[in-house]
């Protein structure tokens, strides 16, 4: 039997226009800005060390180029949580995993605070990476709950606030660790991944598990998976080589624009570099209304040329400071328009 609003056509009085907002509408409209704020926390983790290697090195008495391979082990940890966690999001529930690797994740950031040594600091930076795998848990629940004509958008908005996160932890990772010490930094981390972490896991809808069987049994489905879709391995392979490239930029950067033999910048002045990144995020709305109207494919072609253009200003960056600004925002923003097309697809 229809209810008497349905019959007269009139709405119940709380959700008629200028009516109280009720707890779930808040939650609602919060869930979009919350899991970006939340992707850009986590993916900072990442790469949180990066900017602070030369902090590093000075505190345990080393050189940055000997404890250049932490950002490295930061790179392994988050591919393993990729393989080992991610797939976790089809068999458990959602919302307790977010919480969980949120909590591993700080508590793993405060360890690294407290070490004495660079093998418990990477011990710590491989255990936080791995546990950074919360916007790959997220990207596809925007994905399934956003309408198919403004998908890319909502992705492009998680993807903007993954990159947002990247380049911000390298701006104010190094901002804050010449001010205050490399080890606030990373508490501070801590503290707000837990925060930003568990309030995410409160407003992701309760979700029944999709897969059924042993904990790990997507993780021996994933070549499967590959193989029957052509689709899948294809935005793997093209992702793959665009992140090699923009990984081999910042991952050396830090040693390039500090390092006595490059521009002998401050930790505070290399970490500032980070904005021409963060400029280039802009692309990521843009990127997101491409893909919707012409789709994944023309919008990679197009990020790949990009980024070819900026090869061989980072091979003029190391003597001229110019082409290396223009390189990194154009890498940048291939990056991030082609992440945004694949993720999408």
């Amino acid at each position: 039997m229809s209810s008497p609003s349905a019959a007269t056509g009139t709405t119940p009085q709380s959700t008629t226009r200028g009516a109280p907002e009720g707890p779930a509408a808040r939650v609602s409209r919060l869930f979009l800005p919350l899991i970006a704020v939340c992707t850009a926390v986590t993916a900072a983790n990442i790469y949180l060390a990066a900017p602070l290697l030369p902090l590093i090195a000075h505190d345990f008495g080393s050189t940055p180029s000997a404890v250049a391979w932490l950002a490295s082990v930061a790179q392994l940890g988050y591919a393993a949580g990729l393989l080992f966690f991610a797939p976790l999001g089809d068999s458990v529930n959602r919302r307790r995993l977010v919480g969980v690797l949120a909590l591993v994740a700080a508590a793993a950031l405060v360890a690294g605070a407290a070490s004495a040594g660079t093998g418990a600091l990477a011990a710590a930076v491989l255990v936080a990476s791995a546990a950074t795998v919360v916007p790959q848990l997220l990207v596809p629940l925007v994905a399934e709950r956003a309408p198919a004509d403004r998908r890319a958008r909502h992705v492009a908005a998680v993807v903007a606030g993954l990159f947002t996160g990247v380049v911000a932890a390298r701006v104010l990772g190094g901002l804050a660790g010449q001010a205050f010490g490399w080890r606030s930094v990373f508490v501070g981390a801590a503290v707000l991944t837990a925060v930003l972490g568990l309030a995410t896991a409160y407003v992701l809808p309760v979700e029944r598990p999709r897969r059924r069987g042993p904990l790990f049994a997507g993780l021996a489905a994933l070549p499967g998976v590959v193989r029957h879709s052509p689709d899948l391995w294809r935005a793997c392979v093209r992702q793959a080589g665009m992140y090699g490239a923009w990984s081999a930029l910042w991952t050396s950067l830090a040693l390039l624009l500090a390092g006595d033999d490059g521009y002998g910048m401050t930790t505070a002045a290399a970490g500032l570099f980070g904005l021409f990144g963060l400029a280039a995020s802009v692309v990521a709305p843009l990127a997101g209304g491409l893909v919707d109207r012409f789709g994944a494919a023309k919008v990679v072609r197009s990020a790949y040329l990009v980024a070819a253009v900026s090869v061989p200003l980072f091979w003029l960056g190391g003597q001229v400071m110019a082409a290396l600004c223009a390189a990194a925002v154009l890498v940048h923003a291939a990056l991030v328009a082609s992440h945004v097309a694949n993720q999408t697809l």
